[in-house]
């Protein structure tokens, strides 16, 4: 039996993406019926619905699926977190990593639920500047919680590959609220993101 790979997709956009993906590639003057491009313009139509999956995404909901009740009020740090996203400008892949924190204020979440936030708002055609607010602002508007502070390093290919191509750069973005805004704790936060404790 031959394989076959199990994946869902929207049909009807499919059909359409394959269509301008089948046209492009001609554009660039390249040859659609080639071998190794006849299933192309059906990877990149699927690949595309993947990496922008987050529009159909709800992050406030995707907290309050594990909100829990509890009295603490400590700094809950999830750093590290991997992210993939297309900056809207070129299309091309940004990627890097977020370093999440909030201070509760009667509620927590599930620690993955921080990680599926960054999904959802990397999986869109971003620029890392919203990308750190839209993170930020889903936190609280879910828990409500004393304080939250978001960095994000990333490494654009727009920069890398094509423009001023500068290989090494990486770009840092931060967004602070509440009492992430005072230097004493957004220090605190710094600092822990900073350190290799594992």
């Amino acid at each position: 039996m031959a394989y076959q790979k199990k994946e869902a997709y929207d049909e009807k956009i499919t059909e359409g993406l394959i269509e301008n993906y089948k046209n492009s590639i001609s554009l660039l003057g390249e040859d659609v019926n080639r071998e190794g491009l006849l299933k192309t313009p059906e990877r990149i139509a699927k690949a595309m619905q993947y990496v922008t999956q987050g529009y159909q995404m709800d992050a406030v909901a995707i907290l309050d699926s594990a909100k829990f009740h509890e009295e603490v009020s400590e700094m809950v740090i999830v750093k590290d977190i991997e992210l993939y996203s297309l900056c809207e400008h070129h299309l091309l892949p940004f990627f890097g990593k977020a370093h999440v924190a909030y201070i509760p204020n009667g509620y927590i979440t599930g620690l993955s639920k921080i990680a599926r936030v960054v999904d959802v708002f990397s999986r869109r055609l971003q620029v890392q500047e919203r990308l750190t607010t839209q993170i930020l602002h889903a936190i609280k508007d879910s828990l409500n919680p004393l304080g939250v502070a978001v960095v994000i390093e990333a490494s654009h290919l727009c920069m890398m590959m094509r423009g001023v191509q500068k290989q090494n750069s990486v770009t840092t973005t931060s967004a602070f609220f509440g009492q992430f805004e005072k230097d004493e704790t957004r220090s605190e936060f710094m600092k822990l993101i900073s350190a290799n404790l594992h």
